[in-house]
């Protein structure tokens, strides 16, 4: 089975232009489910000890996700069992088994969560926390680069609503401040170009003066960047959010997806369509988007029990 989890990957990286991070989930629920498989009494296995996929059966499959129950979350569940319908949908295409029996295995309901969003005024806080007050610019802890760096970096994600996973992969060239916008790569390493409001262009033109950095360089040169450097990573990205959420004295724990959440709230409830909203969030499907308007269907009958006197 290990030969074949390595062709799927292959399968998906060539033909399905899907990106490392799905690659490495769908690889990983493979490897738990062939472990899982190497311990199941009425599996037939191969004389080297490999497991035979031709002879799993959807019984092999329910106990597998029985065994997941009260260990996972199940929207973990529900993704492990999209990832073996893959996997055998992709073996059945090759011709290695004859069905899919993952097919035959109903997926848990998922309770559909609403994402955290932050008040205008919280997301304000947020993103100026870095310049704020002006004496911390130059702070001895910190070099002015850097705070430069974590102030653009948060403005930029709360004026596009671009990904984390799609602003770690910026090149300075991707950017036109002139225009106010930025080419970023998405899911399915798709392009499409994300707006860069006022303030996040002011924010990353001081950044990138300090950094030493001419706008439109033709090299392939990380718009953001860590130690000796390389490419900001994610997790830096959460340490600055969760840095300034505490300096802004937000009472929440927001992620630096909650400035996505955020941003695409605040446009619907200035009125934004929502198809533009889709476009600017580069979500595939509009149903996607559309948990917005829940969102915003809860904050408006929040205030309306807060304010209305026979609420």
């Amino acid at each position: 089975m290990k030969a074949l989890i390595e062709k799927f990957d292959t399968y998906l990286a060539v033909e399905k232009n899907a990106s490392i991070h799905t690659r490495k989930s769908y690889t990983r629920d493979l490897r738990q489910f062939e472990g899982f498989l190497k311990g199941y009494p009425k599996l037939k296995s191969l004389e080297d000890g490999e497991v035979d996929v031709r002879a799993i059966e959807a019984g092999a499959l329910t106990a597998f996700v029985a065994s997941l129950y009260g260990a996972v979350a199940k929207v973990s569940i529900a993704r492990k069992l999209s990832t073996l319908r893959s996997f055998f949908r992709f073996l059945a295409r090759e011709g290695i088994v004859k069905t899919n029996p993952a097919e035959l295995i109903s997926s848990p309901r998922v309770e559909k969560y609403l994402p955290m969003v932050l008040t205008v005024e919280e997301a304000k806080g947020l993103v100026e926390a870095p310049t704020a007050p002006v004496e911390a610019l130059r702070a001895k802890d910190r070099p002015v680069k850097t705070i430069f760096r974590d102030w653009a970096v948060l403005e930029l994600l709360y004026s596009s609503g671009i990904r984390v996973s799609e602003l770690v992969g910026i090149n300075v060239r991707d950017l036109d401040l002139e225009e106010g916008s930025v080419r970023v790569t998405g899911k399915g390493r798709k392009e499409r170009i994300a707006l860069v409001g006022s303030h996040a262009q002011g924010a990353i033109r001081l950044y990138l003066k300090e950094s030493g950095t001419k706008e439109g360089t033709g090299r392939k040169t990380p718009l953001f960047t860590g130690r000796q450097g390389a490419p900001i990573s994610q997790r830096t990205i959460q340490r600055i959010v969760k840095t300034y959420t505490k300096k802004s004295g937000i009472d929440k724990r927001p992620t630096p997806h909650t400035l996505r959440h955020s941003f695409a709230t605040h446009l619907l409830d200035a009125g934004v369509d929502l198809r533009v909203i889709q476009e600017m969030l580069g979500h595939a499907s509009l149903s996607t988007t559309q948990r917005y308007t829940k969102v915003s269907i809860k904050r408006l009958m929040e205030v309306y029990d807060k304010t209305h006197p026979r609420a």
